[in-house]
């Protein structure tokens, strides 16, 4: 599907590369976005993804593994962005990051809030592999290639993962459900 273009970029065909990257570039602001949490560290992450994927676009051997090449280079330039923002954006109230950039817009979720915070104590690991296989929809193999990592081990990753989240959502609901027995028993 890519070979011609990829082979016509790699040859230094500004204007393949456009055809190639363009298309591709708002599914991965949308998946940096989603990691992040940040619309201004998801636009770093994606440019500078994208300047990197030029850059060594001579080194990809298969040209069909182009998308899931993209996506490596996002997830990597993710922590890039998350370590450097992580270092430098603290606030003065002891180190705390900055507050996230309002609500997502590209999901509705009825407990929205529950989630974000939930997904906000995640690794920057597992927040990636939750965002890759839920709302990148991409499969372990795919997960595998972008992480640059074996499929057993994206399989695993992604379990621990989905524990995580379950644990962080348990253990938001603990109190409020702590507090109403609590209240009952009073009575």
């Amino acid at each position: 599907m890519y070979a011609d273009l990829v082979g016509r970029a790699q040859d230094g065909d500004l204007t393949a590369f456009s055809w190639l990257a363009e298309p591709m570039y708002p599914r991965l602001h949308r998946v940096a976005y989603s990691i992040m949490g940040d619309l201004g560290a998801a636009e770093d992450a994606t440019q500078q993804a994208m300047v990197r994927v030029w850059q060594n676009l001579p080194q990809l051997r298969d040209p069909e593994c182009f998308e899931s090449w993209c996506f490596q280079s996002l997830v990597n330039e993710c922590r890039r962005e998350w370590r450097r923002r992580r270092r430098w954006r603290r606030d003065s109230s002891g180190g705390e990051l900055a507050e996230r950039a309002g609500p997502d817009p590209y999901v509705v979720v009825d407990d929205r809030e529950a989630l974000e915070r939930a997904f906000d104590r995640l690794s920057l690991e597992q927040r990636t592999v939750l965002v890759l296989f839920h709302y990148a929809d991409m499969s372990h193999e795919a997960i595998a290639d972008a992480l640059g990592i074996a499929v057993g081990t994206a399989r695993s990753r992604l379990h621990r993962a989905h524990g995580a989240m379950r644990a962080a959502l348990e253990a938001d609901a603990r109190p409020a459900t702590l507090a109403h027995t609590t209240h009952e028993v009073a009575r």
